[in-house]
């Protein structure tokens, strides 16, 4: 049995100086799989090369919501200080589709309200159409970010057929959580799930069969202003165990066939 990290971005450029050394601890916790989301063009092709130097790593190619628009949110003095990349539409739908047969998964991708406003929301939604079959044309599962559209993104996908589909950092409300996981959709709890409450009662009361664990490193660590790095899913595992009233064994094997049926992979 081994645990994993479904959502991590370890290409970031505060893993730069100790990348190798947050591997070894992610081994020492228990990880046998850590999938890297890539975010544009780029950082694709670093998250592919980061997988073929180790073995614990799988990547996962994907087109952030937000950079889908940039190029137009920019042009009309919309400010995003997040991201210096700068691509267009197309270059970013051709790079999922260009490199998705050597990805596990294609993500992250989604539709995003909270930067994005709403004049870019139909081109955005036009891009996460593309993305979303591209995913389905290559049998790959997909890892989805939305904020504050979480329930058009969901309406998209049950309308295109998406099945394997795991929601990354679910922040909308628990009720609609719940719908997800009834259209067999699987959920991502992150490593700070013991100090927010949406969290908790997500672990607590949707369908086990449905969890996965993430950390969406280098952010929402378990201890506010600190780095986050995959090892952190352990306590998280450990969480689950106390929610659940049962052996962090149960937990692992529980979620090691979760991550299964999504990836169709042992992690």
């Amino acid at each position: 049995m081994g645990l994993f990290d479904v959502h991590a971005h370890l290409t970031h450029s505060r893993f730069e100086d100790d990348l190798a050394e947050v591997l070894v601890r992610a081994r020492e916790r228990g990880l046998s799989c850590i999938i890297s989301n890539g975010l544009n063009p780029t950082d694709n092709r670093a998250v592919l090369d980061l997988a073929k130097r180790d073995p614990i790593v799988r990547a996962a190619v994907g087109f952030y919501p937000v950079e889908t628009v940039l190029r137009a949110m920019r042009h009309d003095g919309v400010d995003y200080p997040s991201t210096e990349a700068d691509y267009s539409p197309d270059e970013g739908i051709e790079s999922v589709r260009e490199l998705a047969d050597q990805a596990i998964a294609v993500g992250e991708i989604g539709l995003d309200g909270y930067w994005c406003p709403a004049p870019y929301w139909e081109q955005q939604e036009q891009v996460f159409r593309q993305l979303v079959q591209i995913a389905l044309d290559a049998n790959k599962p997909i890892i989805i970010h939305t904020r504050k559209r979480e329930k058009r993104a969901l309406e998209i996908l049950l309308e295109m057929g998406a099945q394997r589909v795991d929601w990354h950092c679910f922040g909308s409300k628990v009720k609609l959580a719940h719908k997800i996981a009834e259209a067999g959709h699987h959920l991502s709890i992150p490593a700070n799930a013991r100090r927010s409450e949406s969290f908790t009662r997500m672990l607590q009361t949707l369908p086990r069969e449905q969890i996965l664990l993430e950390t969406d490193c280098p952010y929402l660590s378990p201890e506010p202003g600190s780095r986050n790095e995959p090892a952190n899913v352990a306590g998280t595992a450990d969480y689950a165990a106390e929610l659940w009233d049962c052996s962090v064994n149960e937990v692992t094997k529980q979620l090691e066939d979760n991550f299964q049926t999504l990836f169709r992979v042992a992690p």
